[in-house]
């Protein structure tokens, strides 16, 4: 839907248009809270990630985010701390959707709300005043305080869909960093089943299964 909607603002009304997503800023504040754990074991009781939501903590994280031009003149925001050095639109399906990250979103968006939406808003005021087009997205409970005249709401009839649609992107993503250009099919089949085997690994660890 977001990218029918671009396109149409991009095509017909010739408008530069930039989606934006909540979601992958909730992640990148997850995936400085895990790393903070991994970096203080003894504090974080093994990887509590509740010990790392400290409102000195989650002030620091924020921090580490930064909006605005980076690579290619593009829009993009950067993690930068705690040994980290990313632009999000270069891992929102890597790092950012690793299960470290996705099992503990709940807790960090639950104590997060506030600081990610005004991130956000002043990130659209940036874009907006670069007479930019810009598609947000996100929960329901977050975007309802974006001042908007337009505003849609989507359902899924199936929400396994969600699942495997990360885990689909995860997949593709592992691949095209392990094959190359013009790869065999049997090449990519074989990357693929060892990406998935490295997920199922993953899951298995950090879920507790079986």
């Amino acid at each position: 839907t977001v990218a029918t909607l671009k396109h149409k603002l991009e095509t017909d009304q010739g408008k530069q248009v930039v989606c934006w997503s909540n979601g992958n800023i909730f992640r990148s504040v997850t995936l400085l809270a895990a790393t903070w754990c991994e970096l203080h074991p003894d504090e974080s009781e093994g990887g509590d990630i509740t010990k790392a939501l400290t409102k000195e903590n989650l002030n620091s994280f924020i921090n580490m985010l930064s909006f605005g031009k980076f690579k290619d003149d593009k829009y993009d925001t950067r993690i930068c701390g705690l040994g980290l050095d990313y632009l999000v639109s270069e891992v929102q399906n890597t790092e950012l959707k690793a299960p470290k990250v996705s099992k503990n979103i709940p807790t960090v968006a639950e104590v997060t709300q506030g600081e990610v939406i005004l991130f956000a808003a002043e990130a659209i005021r940036q874009m907006g005043e670069d007479g930019i087009f810009v598609l947000l997205e996100g929960r329901e409970q977050t975007v309802n305080y974006v001042r908007t005249p337009l505003r849609f709401t989507l359902t899924l009839s199936d929400m396994s869909l969600i699942g495997k649609r990360r885990a689909a992107q995860r997949l593709a993503a592992g691949v095209l960093g392990c094959v190359g250009e013009g790869a065999s099919v049997e090449e990519i089949e074989k990357a693929l089943d060892g990406q998935l085997e490295m997920m199922v690994k993953e899951a298995t660890s950090a879920y507790g299964l079986v």
